[in-house]
């Protein structure tokens, strides 16, 4: 019996849907799995990483251009709110935004992070009952930790230099605050800063090796390298771990569907986020 045929993706012409992120620093993954899938289904889209000086100026030429979709990283995730014209219930519910979707000149704003959080705490078995710190204030910090208190948790610090936004997020969630961990402990330790990500900050370690060393789940949001100082001094020590890797193929998968309307199945989901890591 003949296999059917794959789809052919159409060339590039004044139809072709462009979707893009925003960035401080812009990665592969994301252009690298949407086009992948694009090609793969035959869908006339394509996908390119930018960063910007002038954000509202940015946000202005997705509405002028026609640009189906965005990506929104940090440090973005937040000031970009006043540039939309709506919020969808999750960003709402976060005050954080890190995908926006034009529809006719509408721009409208999502948070995927949100639900990826909750599906990778789920699939690592993570309990309700586990006390935590979380590093960071940002507007991934608030996808964690809404995601936290929505699980159930009830126990837990936001740890944040910033005294202003760290108090803001945990009383926000029904946390306590501290400055820094010194004297500090819990089982599941989750970063969810830039500490660790590929640039100035990739030596630096989130959390002290003695504070790794007497937890039990280790959860760091940056994706980009997997193998942050976090995951590898993790490992060194046997604790559970929880990459960001899988919560930026969850993350993106969403924000594929919000542009297409489309949701591949599992296996070339699979295919297209090993193709995006492999480079």
């Amino acid at each position: 019996m003949a296999q059917p045929q794959k789809p052919i993706k159409p060339p590039i012409g004044p139809a072709t849907q462009l979707c893009m992120s925003l960035a401080a620093r812009p990665g592969r993954f994301g252009s690298r799995f949407q086009n992948r899938l694009y090609e793969h289904l035959g869908l006339d889209y394509v996908y390119k990483a930018f960063t910007t000086t002038d954000l509202a100026a940015a946000i202005g030429g997705i509405r002028a251009l026609g640009i189906r979709g965005c990506a929104i990283s940090m440090p973005f995730k937040e000031a970009v709110i006043p540039l939309l014209d709506r919020l969808e219930g999750s960003a709402v519910a976060i005050d954080s935004v890190n995908t926006i979707v034009n529809n006719e000149g509408r721009l409208t704003g999502y948070n995927t992070d949100y639900s990826a959080i909750l599906e990778v705490l789920a699939q690592a078995g993570v309990s309700p009952e586990t006390a935590f710190l979380l590093r960071g204030s940002g507007g991934m910090a608030k996808a964690v930790a809404a995601a936290l208190r929505d699980r159930g948790h009830r126990k837990g610090t936001v740890v944040a230099r910033n005294e202003t936004s760290g108090r803001s997020l945990a009383e926000t969630y029904g946390f306590s605050w501290a400055a820094d961990a010194e004297g500090l402990s819990a089982p599941l330790l989750i970063n969810a800063t830039p500490l660790g990500m590929a640039g100035t900050d990739a030596d630096r370690l989130a959390f002290p090796e003695a504070l790794i060393a007497g937890s039990e789940i280790v959860f760091d949001v940056v994706a980009l390298p997997v193998e942050t100082p976090l995951m590898q001094a993790a490992q060194r020590l046997s604790r559970q771990r929880i990459s960001g890797a899988d919560v930026i193929v969850l993350q993106a998968l969403e924000q594929f569907v919000l542009y297409t309307g489309i949701r591949p199945d599992a296996d070339t989901v699979a295919a297209a986020a090993a193709f995006a890591r492999s480079a």
